[in-house]
């Protein structure tokens, strides 16, 4: 038998502990599969998978939130540096979040139908982290808040998402600053509408990839962009396929019309003229 090391600590009476400093108690107790109330014979064995997959999710959309958040901060201040590490974790979250679909495909069809009733009318449709990364990103639509007017405090906080600058807004301005030729209807438009793309925002873009050296920052911005945009899409369609590979062509939770609603968002586009310069160089 291995011999503890006689350094490590084990009087933890008064002490910071593992389970303290991650609140445990409160995190593995907040798992409450519902197929136990109301269902026959106990509680369906998949629910708890099913919850915990949305849980791990949702922590990691708080995660994404917090990234994103300081690294408007840091392009409103005139230092993209500091996102390139920012950006590069995003990319890293939404992996293992791409991931996660696999572990909910081994769900099949006669397992979830067997729990799916008790979730009523939820639907990850309402998330409200995900709908701020969305802003944060630069999806803007005020209709989105009307979905969640029966809680103030998810008002709040996407009120101030979708007023406020995206990434790629705080972007532009940026690039303003350093006299690159931004079109003054990008820099002056209602921030709470979704950017759409412009061909003056593509020669923006044209001129920082054609001559890299000079713009290098603005460069490995861009490319970090890219990379959140790519990890999204693959996130979307993976989540498009999953729902299908379970529920097939059913309508959703939330009353959406299912794989066809998730399908529509696959090919949407945070920053298109990052894609569209591609075209043109």
């Amino acid at each position: 038998m291995r011999e503890l090391e006689s350094t490590i600590v084990t009087d933890h009476a008064d002490r910071m502990t593992y389970s303290g400093y991650l609140d445990l108690a409160k995190i593995l107790d907040a798992q409450h599969p519902l197929s136990a109330v109301k269902g026959e014979g106990g509680e369906h064995h998949d629910e708890m998978l099913f919850i915990i997959v949305h849980q791990t999710m949702e922590l990691w959309l708080k995660q994404i939130i917090h990234e994103l958040t300081a690294a408007i901060r840091f392009v409103q201040a005139g230092n993209l540096e500091p996102c390139f590490k920012i950006l590069a974790r995003v990319k890293h979250v939404q992996s293992v979040m791409l991931d996660q679909w696999s572990v909910l495909a081994t769900l099949t069809p006669s397992e979830y139908v067997q729990f799916r009733g008790v979730l009523g009318s939820a639907s990850g449709f309402q998330s409200v982290q995900y709908r701020t990364v969305e802003f944060l990103l630069g999806n803007k639509d005020r209709r989105m808040i009307h979905v969640h007017r029966h809680d103030p405090d998810a008002v709040r906080t996407l009120t101030a998402a979708l007023e406020g600058p995206s990434i790629y807004d705080a972007f532009l301005r940026h690039l303003a600053t350093r006299g690159l030729p931004v079109p003054d209807e990008i820099l002056s438009r209602d921030l709470a509408e979704p950017h759409t793309s412009h061909p003056g925002v593509v020669e923006v873009f044209k001129t920082v990839y054609t001559h890299p050296e000079q713009h290098w920052d603005a460069y490995e911005m861009a490319e970090k962009l890219v990379d959140v945009e790519e990890q999204f899409g693959l996130w979307r369609y993976r989540h498009m396929r999953v729902v299908e590979r379970i529920i097939g062509y059913k309508t959703g939770t939330g009353g959406s019309s299912g794989v066809p609603f998730l399908r529509q968002m696959i090919d949407h586009r945070f920053f298109p003229e990052l894609l569209e310069v591609r075209t043109a160089l």
